[in-house]
């Protein structure tokens, strides 16, 4: 039995066909059939019902294929394993990101971070945190950029900044004539806030004391810039992120009010497994989040704080 019949046989069960499942090994269809006849030789039993369309596991398959993946998936982390003790940036990595994140600071980082580091394969997803911290859970993403904190008793949570919010509120607004906001001026307020799903929403929420029932907040969207636009069309105010006021135009950036220091403020941090092993990935990826969110906004009126 080999890694190699086990990575064949794996991609059999997933394509559900043998040529499809070569394709994808890269090697002849003949090659890949023979290694996953051998494997089925040496444990005497059938893996695969061949007859049916698209080829389906066999009762005893279906439990060697759980088993191959775990073999697999401890043999990937051998790599991880000399990886991390000679602190090598190296190899494949799989990050999720929160939809209110990904937008705004995903080109701050990634060109540079490929750059410095050409030898990590990055593959990113935009993710709620829910699925990040179920993906975390079963070892599908190996790290998660979110807001915290989150209390996973199995997940570290590394801070990478803090993030303020910001009031967007248009001329005809009842607040647009103050300069600088309080919490307490939210408070009877029409906020458009984001649908359910996007943890941003239950920090306004949080922010305001305000229900879910509240008629204040029967306004949503999925996007910032849905209610960016309601609130130009005399729909209410809204909350954004600070990062997210980078990109409005001029003319939008004047509706922008602060809040009086302390600012109310997110923490985005990098979330990981407590077993993870690529912990000088994760360490380059939050060193050049950081160093870039400082490069960044150093000179603009407000900074998101990154930590000592």
């Amino acid at each position: 039995m080999t890694l190699t019949q086990l990575k064949y046989t794996l991609a059999v069960a997933e394509q559900g066909n043998f040529t499809l499942a070569a394709e994808k090994c890269f090697v002849t269809q003949p090659t890949l059939s023979m290694q996953v006849q051998k494997l089925e030789e040496e444990l005497d039993i059938e893996l695969f019902n061949r007859k049916a369309k698209p080829i389906a596991l066999t009762a005893v398959g279906e439990k060697i294929i759980a088993q191959a993946k775990v073999i697999l998936e401890e043999a990937k982390r051998m790599n991880d394993v000399v990886a991390t003790e000679r602190g090598v940036v190296e190899g494949h990595f799989k990050i999720g990101i929160i939809p209110t994140v990904m937008p705004t600071l995903l080109p701050l980082f990634l060109n540079t971070f490929i750059k410095k580091f050409p030898k990590v394969n990055l593959k990113i997803e935009e993710l709620n945190t829910a699925s990040i911290v179920e993906e975390l859970s079963t070892g599908k993403l190996d790290a998660g950029i979110a807001a915290t904190p989150l209390d996973h008793p199995q997940l570290i949570e590394k801070p990478l900044y803090y993030e303020p919010f910001v009031g967007y509120t248009p001329k005809s607004h009842p607040l647009s004539s103050i300069k600088k906001l309080e919490v307490e001026d939210l408070e009877k307020m029409d906020i458009l806030v984001l649908e359910d799903g996007h943890c941003f929403r239950e920090h306004v929420l949080n922010l305001c004391q305000i229900t879910r029932k509240s008629k204040s907040f029967d306004l949503k969207s999925g996007s910032f810039e849905t209610l960016i636009r309601l609130a130009n069309e005399g729909m209410g105010m809204t909350l954004l992120p600070y990062l997210q006021t980078r990109a409005l135009s001029e003319k939008d950036k004047e509706n922008l009010r602060y809040f009086e220091s302390p600012e109310p403020a997110r923490e985005i941090s990098m979330i990981y497994s407590k077993n993870l092993l690529k912990i000088p990935i994760i360490e380059a990826l939050s060193e050049n989040i950081e160093g870039v969110l400082r490069g960044a906004i150093q000179f603009e009126n407000i900074k998101v704080i990154t930590p000592k």
